[in-house]
């Protein structure tokens, strides 16, 4: 009996030690973020932050469809073609380069009439499609650009999207980078001052996620009948960076 005492008592004092030397080697202090003091070679802190910066889109993405149904494919994609020709146009003559555009899709398809049971009937006719994708350089006539080939197409063309995006994200990301990084040391600081030590010198930085922007859509609209132009309304975007920092406690 005493020797089952003994044994328990020693196994305790052994989980004990054990749970005490995890706790000096490191602890999560939340966010990412750990304090290590195990040792002199170890003493130190690892944080993560992230820095955001807000930026005019400089760029549109336009994307749009030339649709049209006819009797049969031949017809349709002959159709389609027309379609695209004039769209082609209307973008080169507003300043559009060749390399700013160019074709997603191009499809063709039977489209059939329905029963009143939902069952499908006969075929109706041919549905030729074209998909474009269009990157315009200059906002302040992205609106123009829709415009011009909603005009030269007609009703043939679908507006399948109009979305400012960042062409030339390097002074944002380096922006956002400088916070991040300024960010991780003023919470190094932060800790080092809760732990009454000294913040020592720098041991890496690692960027743990690369520039990122959440690109907002605007679908396109006009009224050609009225002369409404179209409007593309930029906002702003967030670039943002996320770096991970090790400092030395003094």
């Amino acid at each position: 009996m005493g020797q089952n005492r003994e044994m328990i008592n020693k196994r305790g004092s052994l989980f004990a030690v054990l749970v005490l030397a995890v706790v000096l080697t490191g602890c999560s202090i939340g966010g990412g973020d750990t304090y290590n003091g195990a040792d002199a070679g170890t003493h130190g802190v690892t944080v993560q932050a992230t820095g955001t910066a807000k930026v005019v889109p400089d760029g549109v993405s336009f994307t749009f469809s030339i649709s049209v149904l006819a009797a049969n494919t031949e017809e349709a994609l002959s159709k389609v073609a027309e379609g695209s020709e004039k769209a082609r146009k209307a973008l080169e003559e507003a300043g559009v380069v060749s390399e700013d555009f160019s074709t997603q899709n191009v499809s063709v398809y039977p489209e059939y009439t329905y029963n009143t049971d939902g069952s499908s009937g006969s075929v109706s006719g041919y549905r030729g499609n074209q998909a474009f994708a269009v990157t315009l350089r200059d906002t302040t006539t992205a609106g123009d650009v829709v415009d011009a080939v909603v005009a030269a197409v007609g009703n043939s063309v679908q507006i399948n999207s109009v979305v400012p995006i960042l062409l030339d994200t390097q002074d944002a990301a380096d922006d956002a980078r400088e916070k991040a990084v300024k960010a991780a040391k003023a919470k190094a600081e932060s800790y080092a001052e809760l732990l009454d030590v000294d913040l020592g010198d720098l041991q890496y930085i690692t960027e743990i996620s690369s520039p990122s922007w959440e690109a907002r859509a605007i679908v396109g609209s006009n009224d050609m009948e009225t002369g409404a132009k179209t409007e593309i309304d930029l906002g702003v975007q967030e670039v943002s960076v996320t770096v991970e920092v090790r400092y030395k406690f003094d």
